[in-house]
């Protein structure tokens, strides 16, 4: 069933039916289009609400960052991060696949159908033109008619009349003859003006206005069958983000799983474990007898040379810690104002980064030195004078580093001992209670002095044994440091092959170790578990720090 054959004479429907079809086009594109604006303004809301809630500061900087929760946490946020572009893909998807080409093919639509209908209005005005001729020929051959028989009955009147003359009767016959003439060839004029006409019509019903009617029903069905398919579009745009999102959402899940109570627990304590021997019990103080009285050297209040501080009837009694408030402290080079474990702890922490430093210079030295090689070997490659600066500068820092490499492995060793000496004392209440003081505290005078000797004592300058022997050994050119410890742990999101000198090939999915962090130019050091280490970019790594 065709239009040109059921609706022949539905010439205004069609045009009705056809221009609806348009106008739902437009209404979906339309629709389309906020619907784009409202997948944009989604994305960027969750962009907006990850930038507020990631952390600030950097991991590295960041104690807090160690903790598995907050590591969800800041994974959940990546993840939903991530949801928003998928719904910034979503958004372009629509805008260009639907709005963009159906907008356009709207347009093309709205052309050809008006090429058609301007097509059929044509053909109805020359059936109309010829229908009008029609009607004209008919009322001429009507009205000569008329006049032939309206001639014919004057003559005949004038014929049977006796006191006509003949030439009346003659120029009535004549007048009667001419009119009938006239209305033969008004007849003979009518007769083909409705062939021609009847011939037209039948032109236009049954062969004209269907093709055009035809033509439209293709065209309708067309957009039709395209609307169909941008109907189609918008839920393919979802499903292409639907692995990823589902990948958004399994990560969401596997962070929620990674929120470790007891190793958050361990975590504080690693923080913020001062290493101080925990306090005594506090000792009688007689006041019934005048004498000066020392706390016991088990108490939180003895320095840490383990000389009992006096307390003379001049002097303040010391608050016990952690019961007092704290001074402000003033931050030192070997990190001396901090707690023992801690100082530990950022004093290994420096140590490791000299480290690291140093090696960087060596390499370096090496590198020049192997320039100035290849200079002196051929002349027109460069000028070796011109590494000269150079290698001076890396020398320098080098013995720079050197010296700060000894300097903080002295303050390690120191803060260790001290460390090792307050879990002594610890383990050591624990097994027996204080002993009772066997005597009186010496007198303040005698205190004082030993307190003068230990300090002269302890500004004597160090032995020239002790001088002339370095902590920090010799660098020498085959140093190599021990294999570093991962700092952390990271998946392949996507296959790498590592063609190029210093990287590594990675399958997706694969579980790296972390062994150096990104430094800002993409790349990041990370250990295969079958061996080798070697570069990959950042970009292809979910990566989790210890």
């Amino acid at each position: 069933m065709d239009w040109g054959t059921e609706l022949w004479d539905q010439f205004e429907v069609l045009e009705r039916h056809t221009q609806w079809g348009l106008d739902l086009l437009d209404r979906y594109v339309k629709f389309v289009k906020e619907r784009t604006e409202v997948e944009q303004a989604y994305a960027k809301q969750l962009r907006n609400l990850v930038k507020k809630y990631l952390p600030k500061r950097p991991a590295k900087d960041d104690p807090e960052s160690k903790f598995s929760q907050h590591q969800s946490f800041v994974q959940i946020l990546q993840e939903v991060n991530d949801f928003a572009g998928q719904r910034e893909l979503v958004a372009e998807n629509l805008s260009v696949r639907v709005c963009l080409e159906l907008a356009k093919y709207s347009q093309e639509m709205k052309q050809e159908r008006k090429m058609h209908f301007q097509e059929g209005r044509r053909a109805q005005q020359q059936l109309e033109s010829g229908f009008k001729q029609l009607e004209n020929s008919k009322r001429k051959f009507e009205r000569d008619c008329r006049e032939a028989e309206k001639a014919a009955q004057t003559a005949e009147r004038l014929d049977q009349d006796i006191n006509a003359t003949k030439a009346d009767v003659e120029k009535a016959k004549q007048q009667a003859h001419l009119r009938s003439h006239m209305a033969e060839e008004s007849k003979n004029e009518y007769a083909a003006q409705l062939q021609r006409f009847n011939r037209d019509q039948a032109h236009f019903y049954f062969s004209q206005m269907p093709q055009i009617f035809d033509k439209l029903q293709d065209m309708d069905e067309r957009r039709a069958t395209h609307l169909g398919a941008g109907y189609g579009l918008l839920s393919e745009a979802e499903l292409q983000v639907v692995p990823i999102i589902a990948k958004c959402l399994e990560g969401m899940k596997v962070a929620a799983d990674a929120v470790d109570a007891k190793h958050d627990s361990q975590v504080l304590i690693e923080l913020h474990k001062s290493g101080f021997a925990r306090p005594g019990d506090v000792e009688f103080e007689d006041f019934s007898q005048p004498m000066n009285r020392a706390p016991s050297d088990s108490s939180l209040g003895t320095p840490s040379d383990g000389r009992p501080e006096l307390r003379g009837p001049g002097r303040s009694r010391a608050k016990r810690w952690p019961f007092s408030k704290k001074n402000k402290t003033v931050v030192t080079e070997d990190f001396s104002h901090l707690p023992p474990e801690q100082q530990r702890k950022r004093l290994q922490h420096q140590l490791e980064e000299r480290n690291r430093e140093l090696q960087k210079e060596v390499d370096q030295r090496e590198a020049l030195k192997k320039m100035k090689d290849v200079y002196e070997k051929t002349p027109q490659m460069g000028d070796p004078a011109s590494l000269e600066p150079r290698i001076t500068e890396t020398l320098n820092n080098i013995e720079r580093l050197k010296l700060d490499v000894q300097k903080y492995e002295a303050w390690l060793a120191e803060a260790e001992s001290r460390v090792l000496s307050n879990r002594g004392n610890s383990l050591g209440r624990h097994v027996r209670p204080p002993d009772p003081p066997a005597s009186a505290p010496p007198d303040g005078s005698s205190n004082n002095n030993a307190s003068q000797d230990n300090k002269e004592s302890s500004e004597e300058p160090p032995s020239e044994e002790s001088q002339d022997t370095p902590i920090y050994t010799e660098f020498d050119e085959d140093f190599e440091e021990e294999p570093a410890s991962p700092i952390g742990h990271c998946v392949a999101i996507y296959h790498f092959e590592g063609s190029s000198e210093g990287t590594i090939s990675m399958a997706e999915g694969e579980d790296l170790s972390l062994m150096e962090e990104d430094k800002g130019d993409g790349w990041t050091r990370v250990r295969r578990k079958q061996g080798g280490e070697g570069y990959v970019p950042t970009s292809y790594l979910r990566v989790t720090l210890n």
